[in-house]
């Protein structure tokens, strides 16, 4: 267990804005190399956005139901993940259909952090619509078979995974903290004697770093960035779960990070208003920040495709 303390880590500078999206609470954010594009979600307005590396063409697609994370499938569309349905989306002609209930018969939570592992297989969560103590739990879609992992969840965030595979990690943002989870040959978590899963350990404590741990993701020096919610910066963490470095950025509620751009040099960062009683200029933009003069040799990794069956 390891403290990532409130910034004295290095700054790697200050994001700026690519896409002044003023999103609610923009979320999900995803490369998508075959296309060139940027993908991310404003959740509470049900709408997928998409750009191109350098921000131009801009353009939403409103989808018509709260959705938090359209995963790269290996078919080429989007499985969208949103409250109560699980979708097949067509990026070229805009046509969804249902593809799996996802806690339909609770109406009280609606999806929140997703991602999808080193298997093709799909990792995502729910949460309350009031962020209730308790009332989320996260699931793993693995080869169409859907699996709840863990319940009483508050709102679970911060989904990622090792290069090797061999771990998970994730985080109920009201603790502070980022757990690991050991993984079997499956990308399941391992499981005890008596069959259940064993339980995760505490990797990081972010308790003291000025704000929630949000979305996170994980580059190819294996260190995980982690959006500070409330903090306005994004956190580098090595693999013991030390902050290392830091990005900047001028919008209070940082929420995910993810590499994009030919060479997945590039830093993008959603933000969200959402709570914000006097939200600020670009509050809730696509922020991006070039590491390759700032870190030069880091970058992402290729982003996994969801296997279906």
């Amino acid at each position: 267990m390891n403290a990532a303390s409130m910034p004295s880590s290095p700054c790697l500078g200050h994001a700026k804005v690519r896409v002044d999206s003023g999103c609610e609470l923009g979320e999900g954010p995803g490369w998508d190399a075959r296309r060139g594009e940027l993908r991310w979600l404003n959740i509470l307005a049900g709408e997928l956005h998409r750009a191109g590396p350098d921000g131009h063409d801009h353009r939403i697609t409103r989808l018509g139901r709260r959705t938090s994370y359209a995963a790269l499938t290996l078919d080429g569309d989007y499985l969208l993940v949103a409250e109560n349905q699980l979708s097949r989306f067509d990026p070229q002609s805009g046509e969804t259909s249902d593809f799996l209930p996802f806690e339909a018969d609770t109406p009280v939570t609606r999806s929140n952090d997703a991602r999808v592992d080193t298997h093709g297989s799909l990792w995502l969560s729910t949460m309350g619509l009031g962020a209730e103590p308790g009332a989320g739990s996260l699931y793993r879609l693995h080869r169409g078979e859907l699996t709840c992992l863990r319940q009483g969840l508050s709102i679970p965030n911060a989904l990622c995974f090792s290069p090797d595979g061999r771990h998970a990690y994730f985080s109920d943002t009201a603790t502070g903290w980022v757990m690991r989870w050991a993984l079997d040959a499956e990308g399941f978590p391992q499981r005890g004697e008596d069959d259940t899963f064993i339980e995760p350990e505490p990797w990081a404590d972010m308790r003291q770093s000025g704000g929630g741990p949000d979305g996170a993701i994980i580059d190819s020096d294996g260190c995980m960035w982690i959006a500070l919610w409330g903090a306005s910066r994004v956190a580098r963490l090595n693999p013991q779960g030390e902050e290392v470095a830091h990005v900047a950025l001028a919008a209070r509620q940082p929420s995910c990070s993810a590499f994009g751009g030919a060479d997945l040099t590039t830093l993008y960062v959603t933000t969200a208003q959402e709570g914000l009683a006097d939200p600020q200029a670009h509050e809730g933009a696509l922020f991006a920040l070039d590491l390759a003069e700032s870190l030069p040799g880091v970058k992402g990794l290729q982003e996994p495709r969801l296997r279906l069956a």
